[in-house]
């Protein structure tokens, strides 16, 4: 009897997916990007990062949408209304540390997802457009991060978020009027909070999610990459499955739990005993209200921005009748968006730094030290050593990419084998 009720079960269920799939793509769909879906045999750790991005995306878009129920967009209300929530909204305290904590968490993966696809060419044919995918999904990020940083309204989210709009002013002839478009008022004011407002819960999640479905359509399209830098596709058995491929599901569904359970416990355990981070994830100053006539000791965004905060101010030297200032805003946005580019400036015949020179090993290797360097100098105050260390800085991180299509080409190579390793 018992074999009997499953047996009708399971046929009620291929009846109901029957019925589902006959209007919509439903099991075509979970076969394509899934069971169907292979991926290279050989991923290793740094492939988790990909999935826990998703993952914090989620925790992020569930956390804001509790923390907006009680969250006033004023310029009286903000500040009242996030010490309302820490203090007498149930659990109010665990989903505003969650979200701020989340945050950083977001783009601690980010970033290692990032370093990831330089260490092993995930930008080159045939994932030219996926890598530019990914860096817009990462600009509306950088988008995304600063018009909540504001939402606080402590003093450190007013003042930073003055320094970080007033660059605007830089640009000629046009900045004065585009900084007062954007502020929506002469002033830091109750406009300005409320336009973030609008564009931190509505419209960049909007384009974050839709732009993270496109990557995901994108990648699993071209297929993904692997730590040899070896298109899988090319290599397939008589049954037209790539040999060196493994069904995404169940064996990676699977296999990324595990990252996503350790991930998950480190992350509460950041947000049960550290969720201040120390001062780097909430800044002391945002505990204060916002208030224009007190200035915070030291001005500087969160420490997600301190790279390219760095390199903001390692520009000192007026040219070509511009000021300092609109350089420095020329050096950070050429920062941030230069990594765009990536895929036409490697001109190696690898994709991977397992087969690369000694060159492009080195360059790699200086990269991530000179971005590292320049986070902590965006931190601290800056003085004469800081700044010049740091405008060293900056010229290493432009050199790995200016530089690339000429060490690239001119460094030796090992030969990629012609099956995954593992």
């Amino acid at each position: 009897m018992q074999r009997q009720s499953e047996s009708k079960g399971v046929q009620m269920w291929f009846d109901f997916m029957g019925w589902v799939d006959e209007r919509f793509p439903a099991t075509e769909t979970f076969e394509y990007h899934m069971s169907k879906y292979y991926a290279p045999k050989n991923f290793n750790f740094w492939y988790f990062f990909g999935v826990l991005s998703i993952v914090v995306l989620v925790l992020q878009l569930l956390t804001g949408i509790w923390l907006t129920m009680n969250y006033v967009p004023s310029e009286a209300g903000a500040f009242a209304s996030v010490e309302y929530i820490m203090r007498d909204v149930s659990y109010g305290w665990l989903l505003r540390y969650m979200h701020s904590t989340g945050a950083s968490f977001f783009f601690i993966v980010v970033y290692l997802h990032m370093f990831r696809g330089l260490m092993y060419g995930s930008y080159r044919k045939p994932r030219e457009l996926l890598w530019i995918i990914g860096m817009a999904i990462f600009i509306a990020l950088m988008a995304e991060g600063f018009f909540g940083y504001v939402l606080p309204w402590g003093n450190m989210s007013l003042w930073a978020a003055q320094v970080i709009v007033s660059l605007a002013g830089a640009i000629p002839y046009i900045g004065p009027d585009l900084m007062e478009w954007v502020r929506g008022d002469f002033l830091m004011s109750e406009i300005t909070l409320n336009r973030f407002f609008a564009l931190h819960v509505i419209a960049v999640p909007l384009v974050l999610v839709i732009l993270v479905f496109v990557h995901l359509v994108a990648l699993h399209h071209v297929g993904s990459n692997n730590p040899d830098g070896i298109e899988i596709k090319k290599n397939k058995g008589p049954d037209g499955i790539p040999v060196d491929g493994i069904a995404f599901h169940p064996y990676y569904t699977v296999h990324d739990l595990h990252a996503i359970v350790v991930f998950l416990f480190l992350f509460c355990v950041v947000v049960f005993y550290f969720p201040d981070g120390g001062g780097y994830f909430l800044e002391k100053p945002n505990f204060e209200m916002a208030n224009p006539l007190k200035t915070p000791e030291l001005i500087v965004p969160v420490w997600y921005y301190t790279p390219f905060y760095a390199m903001l101010r390692a520009a000192t030297y007026p040219l070509f009748g511009m000021d300092a200032k609109f350089w420095g805003l020329v050096v950070m946005a050429g920062a941030i968006v230069l990594p765009a580019v990536l895929p036409w400036l490697d001109r190696s015949p690898v994709k991977s730094i397992r087969y690369k020179g000694m060159i492009s090993k080195v360059m790699l290797g200086l990269f991530v030290v000179s971005f590292v360097i320049l986070g902590y100098l965006g931190s601290i105050h800056p003085s004469k050593n800081a700044t010049l260390l740091a405008q060293i800085c900056t010229v290493v991180y432009f050199a790995y990419f200016v530089l690339m299509p000429w060490y690239t080409r001119a460094e030796k190579t090992k030969p990629e084998p012609e099956r995954v390793t593992t």
